[in-house]
């Protein structure tokens, strides 16, 4: 791999790919060149990087020579599509869809989580479900610690999950409240301001929704944990971006807050804010735009043997996708 390599973004104008651009930038990784691509309706849109503006070009399947990395931001089934022409053209993809999380042969991290994965992909590695991600971050460091049977969880996630236009329903059904306007929708099959919605993807025929299905699934491939177990219902909030989850965990070992807070307090990318007497815990509104997730409200579980319930919030557009796509990358430049 190129030490500076050339880095095209896919996707280079939703809400997704604008953070992967800023944080490649933010983070200082080493581009020689930065291409971005989006579909025909964007071409020629101009978006900056290291000060310079950087035109947006055609997404085609022939796009990828001389590209190293491309972090890709368009869904699933442009991903499946494109994806293997750009590995065939000699570059490295990181897909943030559901497209390749699942594949065997397809690495699934979280840097902080599985970094050494990464060295078996096969030209293409996935980022996964940003709930996934931002739970990970304070449930594995008590796995390795303790050993999780399973989780029981509910979900407070952020509009960004669903995208830019998601963003701005949100922000014109407020100021349609506030003006006593007639509130419009589009994005969602109900209002989302001020209301809450137990409903993230489409249902299945058990009664569970997809995004609730992929904790378990996603959480057994990254920690290595074929036999862990989650029961999850996945609620969309009127926050922008930071997703929040309330989780009850069940362990093998005794555990203690003590102990719980300590292991905590060494996990990579993770906050403790911890603090109920004073009102101090993870906000969704904090943790926007902060690169760690923080997690709180630890303490035991009272309905489980060995449980402890905690509460986690991260930024959904940057550990929950762009940040950690771009770990990734920075990863992937440590094994050339």
């Amino acid at each position: 791999m190129n030490q500076n390599p050339h880095v095209a973004v896919v996707g280079a104008t939703g809400a997704v790919g604008v953070e992967m651009i800023r944080t490649l930038e933010r983070r200082g990784f080493p581009t020689s060149r930065l291409t971005l691509l989006a579909s025909a309706r964007s071409v020629g849109r101009q978006l900056t990087y290291r000060g310079e503006p950087v035109a947006v070009a055609e997404l085609t399947a022939d796009a990828f020579a001389g590209i190293d990395i491309a972090l890709f931001s368009a869904g699933g089934g442009i991903s499946k599509e494109i994806a293997p022409a750009a590995v065939k053209a000699g570059c490295v993809v990181v897909d943030n869809s559901s497209a390749f999380r699942m594949d065997p042969t397809v690495p699934l991290v979280v840097p902080e989580i599985n970094a050494a994965d990464i060295a078996q992909h096969q030209g293409i590695i996935a980022n996964p479900n940003c709930t996934t991600a931002i739970t990970l971050m304070a449930l594995h460091p008590l796995h390795a610690a303790f050993g999780c049977r399973r989780i029981f969880a509910s979900t407070y996630q952020a509009v960004s999950g669903t995208g830019a236009k998601a963003i701005e329903e949100l922000r014109q059904q407020v100021q349609q409240i506030a003006a006593g306007q007639p509130v419009t929708r589009s994005v969602y099959p109900h209002q989302i301001a001020f209301n809450v919605l137990p409903h993230v993807d489409s249902f299945l025929p058990t009664g569970y929704t997809k995004e609730e299905m992929k904790l378990e699934n996603e959480g057994r491939k990254i920690m290595h944990h074929p036999a862990f177990r989650a029961s999850v219902t996945c609620v969309r909030v009127p926050v922008y971006r930071a997703h929040s989850v309330a989780v009850s965990a069940e362990f093998e070992q005794p555990v203690s807050v003590e102990a719980a807070l300590e292991v905590l307090g060494r996990a990579p990318g993770l906050d403790i804010v911890d603090d109920p007497a004073n009102a101090a815990y993870p906000l969704p509104l904090a943790q926007a735009e902060k690169d760690n997730c923080a997690v709180g409200r630890v303490r035991l579980d009272c309905a489980l043997d060995n449980g402890l319930c905690f509460w986690v919030s991260g930024d959904q557009l940057l550990k929950g996708a762009a940040l950690n796509a771009v770990q990734i990358a920075e990863a992937l430049l440590k094994l050339a």
